[in-house]
């Protein structure tokens, strides 16, 4: 499957200032892009299985990640 042809989504609390990620499912595993350099076939590109995923943002909900 072409990379171009997912469902991307911006984080939620995203600006319009080209500084964010995009994440689209593929199967069982997300895939993590840079918004910025989201065009073409050769931007790099981090897949990451959906358990893993999860465990992430509910981490990230739970402040865990915080300064």
């Amino acid at each position: 499957m072409c990379l171009d042809e997912l469902h991307w989504r911006k984080a939620s609390h995203s600006t319009n200032n080209g500084a964010c990620i995009e994440a689209a499912s593929i199967a069982a595993t997300i895939a993590v892009r840079d918004s910025k350099i989201a065009t073409g076939h050769d931007y790099p590109t981090l897949t990451i299985p959906t358990p893993a995923w999860s465990a992430f943002l509910t981490n990230i909900a739970a402040g865990r990640f915080d300064l």
